[in-house]
């Protein structure tokens, strides 16, 4: 029998509800429990996958094809469990399922309402898909009070009140903030959501506070005695110098052992948390550091390159460095005074990440233009892999090389992908058609060149399977060309169609990957991808 762990969130957003949950779940984790994490997202979008990143940060992807909050990266990332479709669901999913249910008839002529149909299905969005888990951890988006978030909440009551008695919990972040010029630490906040919950009918079992300054004994006391909590119940969240510090932190303050007496709990085994011990030793202590260069798009807020920011921390964890990240807007690239070998020539290595459309892709090709001539370590993700076709591409004599996604061209070596093959047969989409979910989503296996460089950095392996979002891929018409310029295809589709990835063997290190590395990557199994950069880049920074 699974039992359920309700987060949400009071006072104000962005507390870190998800990096509380993947914790929560690592400490559960070490104790030999099985756990899966669940995200709930109130908007009314169908999924994030058509949201600017500037308004949502980074659409993380799952094997099986979802396009998800950048929160279940961080699940994935302290779990090491995939996330799938069934762990992500939203408003406008929810809506949509019913309305189209309703125009199908199957309601029978009923008058479909909020109540019950639409927290019906959330609740069985909750409940599905269970396995063999111990622990089922729900995060709900947003904030108590928010409009849009009223039928989780009402959901989850009805939850509370259908399972077993201690089958649920509900933890509730909130914030302790200090103001300055009193020097107190304000409880009130706290109360107010506390008091704004059980209006709804769910009373927190626990209370996770998040704050800048220590919560003395006494303030942990007091909120206790306002919000109908034991004071152990009160677990104080105190920033951390890294996010992963935060599992041993939470655990030093008794969170999982506080989850595990709320459910009656008594013989849980004690954890085994050696291997955040070393991740945290390895970020605390490096013994070296590098430079990496992201030129972007969304440089404005790196939220929205969230998984590329942590897998470059992981490369770094691999050789026990620290990993310095320059933020470059490639639109700066493309100003007639711009002076890029000042701004590039600092860096050991240079990044160039996906993203969509014309702006600054040309500040992007100019920047693999510079890792080329100057042996910089290079990595091109999806659109930078496609970049360094386009440069490739031109420094071959195709002068006019571009994409179609930047407009009409004499010479497509980039084209958008209206058909190919996936484990559910062929897929195909319009070029004029809807954007959302049309991409080609989730897991795709590559098979890699023999006695290629990206193959010994996979360990030799033949075959791998790498999550992709996008809608374009690099023309296998300009292969030969492409090769003839000093690039080669080590990496294709089984059928052997579509380019999966390109390398330089005349250069020290130089990949470019349609895939999404990024979103594989662990602080405990750094990908090989980006081991293998860092490395790279400590190489150079030696020499230098």
């Amino acid at each position: 029998m699974a039992r359920y762990i309700f987060i949400t969130g009071g006072v104000v957003s962005s507390l870190g509800k998800g990096l509380m949950a993947a914790s929560l779940a690592a400490l559960l984790q070490a104790r030999g429990y099985k756990v899966r994490i669940r995200k709930f997202d109130p908007y009314l979008n169908v999924d994030p996958g058509t949201m600017s990143p500037y308004q949502h940060g980074e659409v993380y992807v799952t094997d099986d094809g979802a396009e998800t909050d950048l929160d279940l990266g961080h699940y994935e990332r302290f779990t090491g469990v995939s996330a799938r479709q069934s762990d992500n669901i939203t408003s406008g999913r929810v809506y949509r399922d019913i309305i189209a249910r309703e125009r199908r008839g199957d309601y029978l002529g009923a008058t479909v309402q909020v109540i019950p149909h639409v927290t019906d299905a959330i609740k069985e969005f909750a409940l599905a898909d269970q396995g063999d888990h111990d622990f089922i951890l729900c995060e709900i988006g947003g904030t108590v009070g928010d409009i849009e978030g009223l039928p989780f909440m009402e959901a989850i009551r009805q939850l509370r009140n259908e399972l077993e008695p201690f089958q649920t919990l509900s933890v509730h972040v909130t914030l302790v903030p200090y103001i300055k010029a009193a020097g107190e630490l304000k409880t009130k906040p706290t109360q107010h959501s506390v008091r704004e919950l059980a209006s709804l009918g769910i009373k927190p079992d626990l209370l996770l506070c998040r704050a800048e300054h220590p919560i003395p004994d006494s303030e942990r006391q007091k909120i206790a005695n306002f919000c109908n909590v034991r004071k152990e119940a009160v677990i104080p969240a105190l920033d951390a110098p890294s996010i992963y510090a935060v599992p041993l932190q939470y655990h030093r303050q008794g969170l999982d052992a506080e989850v595990l007496r709320a459910f009656g709990i008594a013989d849980a085994p004690d954890p085994d948390l050696s291997r955040w011990d070393d991740v945290v030793d390895r970020y605390a202590n490096p013994e070296g550091e590098v430079t990496i260069g992201v030129v972007g798009k969304y440089v404005g807020l790196q939220d929205a390159y969230k998984s590329l920011n942590e897998a470059l921390i992981h490369g770094g964890l691999a050789h026990r460095v620290k990993v310095n990240l320059r933020w470059l807007d490639a639109e700066l690239f493309e100003q007639d005074d711009a002076d890029i070998a000042a701004e590039l020539e600092p860096m050991h290595g240079i990044l160039v990440p996906g993203g969509f459309g014309e702006r600054g892709s040309e500040g992007k090709i100019a920047a693999v233009r510079f890792a080329r001539e100057r042996k910089v370590p290079f990595l091109g993700i999806c659109l930078g892999m496609q970049m360094a076709c386009i440069e490739g591409a031109r420094t071959a004599g195709v002068l006019e090389a571009s994409s179609t996604e930047f407009g009409e061209t004499s010479e497509p070596v980039v084209g958008i992908i209206t058909e190919w093959m996936s484990e559910e047969g062929l897929q195909k989409r319009e070029a004029d058609g809807d954007l959302g979910g049309t991409m080609r989503l989730g897991a795709y296996e590559a098979a890699l060149s023999g006695n290629s460089h990206v193959s010994r950095i996979y360990g030799g392996a033949e075959r791998i399977s790498e999550r992709h979002r996008h809608r374009y891929e690099v023309n296998s018409k300009y292969i030969a060309p492409l090769e003839e310029g000093g690039l080669v295809f080590s990496g294709m589709s089984p059928d052997g169609l579509l380019p999966e990835i390109v390398e330089r063997p005349d250069h020290p290190w130089f990949v470019g990957v349609q895939f999404h590395p990024e979103l594989k990557s662990k602080p405990f199994d750094p990908h090989p991808l980006f081991a293998g950069f860092v490395g790279a880049a400590l190489d150079l920074a030696r020499l230098v």
